[in-house]
């Protein structure tokens, strides 16, 4: 009875405190994972010994806790983990799996070696620890992040995937450390056999449930709570089934079965994962605020200058170094490439698994346990609080927060309009119900999302809500006025614009307030263009290629009150202010004209040489 009323003012707290997290987090804009640990260290020994090891029962009850939980997050990130995202980013991803991890591995391996001077054995058992960032802290990061989908993919893919390699190459080093045998082939055959063992597990349940829900009545008046808590148990009993196997298996099994979930028909898939994403935030909470009482500053202070040089190591030299040479090629711009290698915080996985290994060394080798946990959980904590807190902060500073143009319709003008804008550095979004058309489009390299633009779901599961232009492109009227109409009552979008395929119906657009282009108009001023003004024509169309031009509005105090003549000595070579547009009147302009605040300035010259001009005058527009 006692431990009953114990438990329940622990959970209450647990929980009290990761709603709390979670609620200041989306106020402040900062991922809830650094509210977290805080609020676990604020209730720990460290802070005012509210929560400990005992509170759980010892180590074992929270070990099966944590490893539930964490059955839980991954699941739930991979069940998210769409092949679409994957097909965006597969050669960088590839190598952030593979040629990453295993420069983490030797790297962090090495230091540790070389600062700590622990033993080779030890030394790959934290290397292969602390490979793994994780869904439980690139999630949140993501959520108040908005960077392009395909770093976004990019970072998902690799946390959910070295979570199942660390985990396992993890367990198969510690049984190394403490067995004996040819060591080499100890380690192979434990890494293959745990992870063949998740695989096979994975894929067996994940088939047992994707036929239950496609193919048994759950009785229709209650399908959707059945078929959510039915994915919520098989999660759980993936994970234990696979652990009842092999430890550590049932990582990678309930990744396994999460991403097969997560790419079939199934019905219910919104609710599902809805329903997951509740119980994620609610366990995520729970294992960050646990795992967080365990930490020892006497473990930190212990390493000295030497986990200092570790910790320095590790974020900023061997990630820098892995995510540029596993991410070069023109994919991701080399602010992007900066972002993702300031931004690898360590999660649940090296936490858990390392106060499981430092319990069970205490006994034969204390010094070891008392480095092995010391150094994981500094890594963890600087890395949460540095790159968790600030990473909004350090994607505003590198400029890799692009606002969303997002396209209805992925055919030839689509494509051709969605190439040009992010030729010019523009995240762009294409939609289209055309599975043909998608899969044209994601073969050409663009970001595409399959589904109904003249649906209000579908728009906003694009990323409606943070896009700046929204152009509806599709070879249907309706459908684009449709857009247009959604788009303006719904969503605070700066410009939508529409594509008029028939002219008759263009009064239709502009009697609603939609700005349109009319096909055959725009095919006629080019032939015109082309006949009467061929100069100027060619030069338009080599502007499209090399060149661009871009509007900006005056907010900036610098710019107010400054003369035209002054700005020119401030612009790079290769661009001029072409127009100058005040009160619905554009000029050219002259010299001596003094800038107002909310004028507009026409740029025109070399891409480059545009794109700086707007960062001098207006930095806010890429942040």
């Amino acid at each position: 009875m006692s431990s009953g009323t114990g438990l329940i003012p622990l959970v209450v707290t647990i929980l009290g405190l990761g709603v709390a997290a979670q609620v200041l987090a989306d106020r402040l804009e900062i991922p809830s994972v650094l509210f977290l640990i805080l609020a676990g260290i604020l209730v720990g020994p460290e802070g005012l010994d509210i929560v400990g090891l005992e509170a759980f029962g010892g180590p074992e009850p929270l070990s099966a806790i944590v490893g539930l939980s964490v059955a839980i997050i991954i699941f739930e990130g991979a069940f998210h983990l769409k092949l679409s995202k994957l097909r965006q980013t597969p050669r960088e991803a590839f190598r952030l799996i593979t040629l990453g991890a295993g420069i983490a591995l030797l790297g962090t391996a090495v230091v540790v070696r070389l600062a700590l001077g622990a033993s080779w054995e030890l030394s790959f058992l934290i290397g292969a620890l602390l490979i793994a960032t994780g869904p439980t802290v690139i999630t949140p990061i993501l959520e108040v992040v908005p960077v392009r989908d395909r770093v976004a993919a990019a970072l998902e893919t690799e946390g959910i995937v070295n979570d199942v390699t660390a985990a396992i190459l993890a367990v198969a080093i510690f049984e190394v450390v403490v067995g004996s045998g040819t060591q080499l082939q100890l380690l192979v055959t434990s890494f293959i056999s745990r992870l063949g063992t998740g695989l096979l597990v994975g894929i067996l349940t994940a088939g047992i449930l994707w036929y239950l829900l496609n193919h048994v009545d759950l009785s229709p008046s209650n399908s959707v709570r059945n078929s959510r808590l039915i994915v919520l148990i098989g999660a759980i009993a993936t994970y234990g089934i696979a652990e009842g196997i092999a430890s550590e298996a049932g990582i990678a099994a309930v990744a396994t079965a999460g991403i097969l979930l997560g790419n079939v028909d199934m019905p219910y898939e919104d609710e599902i994962a809805a329903f997951k994403g509740d119980i994620t935030l609610i366990v995520l909470s729970f294992v960050f605020i646990s795992l967080a009482t365990l930490l020892s500053f006497e473990d930190l202070l212990s390493l000295g200058l030497g986990g200092l040089i570790v910790v320095i190591a590790v974020v900023a030299v061997i990630r820098p170094v892995a995510v540029l040479l596993c991410t070069y090629g023109e994919r991701f711009s080399f602010r992007e490439q900066l972002f993702m290698g300031a931004v690898g915080p360590r999660g649940i996985i090296p936490a858990s698994v390392a106060t499981l290994f430092a319990l069970e060394l205490r006994a034969s080798n204390p010094d070891a346990a008392t480095l092995l946990v010391g150094t994981v959980f500094l890594v963890i904590l600087t890395t949460v609080v540095l790159q968790g807190g600030f990473a909004r902060h350090i994607a505003q500073t590198l400029k890799v927060l692009p606002m969303r143009v997002i396209i209805v319709g992925a055919g030839r003008v689509g494509r051709g309009l969605a190439e040009r804008l992010e030729d010019r550095g523009e995240n762009v979004i294409l939609i289209d119900k055309d599975q043909e058309q998608v899969e044209q489009a994601r073969n050409l390299g663009f970001t595409v999302h399959h589904g109904d633009g003249a649906d209000i779901d579908v728009l906003r599961s694009a990323g409606a809500e943070n896009a700046k232009i929204v152009a509806a492109a599709t070879g249907d009227d309706d459908s684009n006025l449709l857009v247009a109409q959604l788009t303006n009552s719904n969503f605070d979008v700066d410009t939508v614009i529409a594509r008029v395929n028939t002219p008759g119906n263009a009064s239709a657009f502009e009697e609603l307030g939609v700005r349109a282009i009319a096909a055959d108009e725009s095919i006629a001023q080019s032939m015109d263009n082309a006949i009467e003004r061929p100069a100027l024509s060619e030069w338009m169309t080599e502007l499209g290629r090399t060149g661009d031009v871009q509007e900006i509005e005056v907010t900036a105090d610098n710019l107010v009150g400054m003369q035209i003549e002054d700005l020119d000595t401030e612009l790079p070579d290769g661009v001029l202010v072409a127009l100058v547009s005040r009160d619905g009147d554009s000029q050219i302009p002259e010299p001596d004209l003094t800038l107002r605040r909310g004028d507009h300035l026409t740029f025109v010259g070399r891409r480059d040489a545009v794109h700086e001009a707007i960062e001098r005058c207006h930095p806010e527009l890429h942040g």
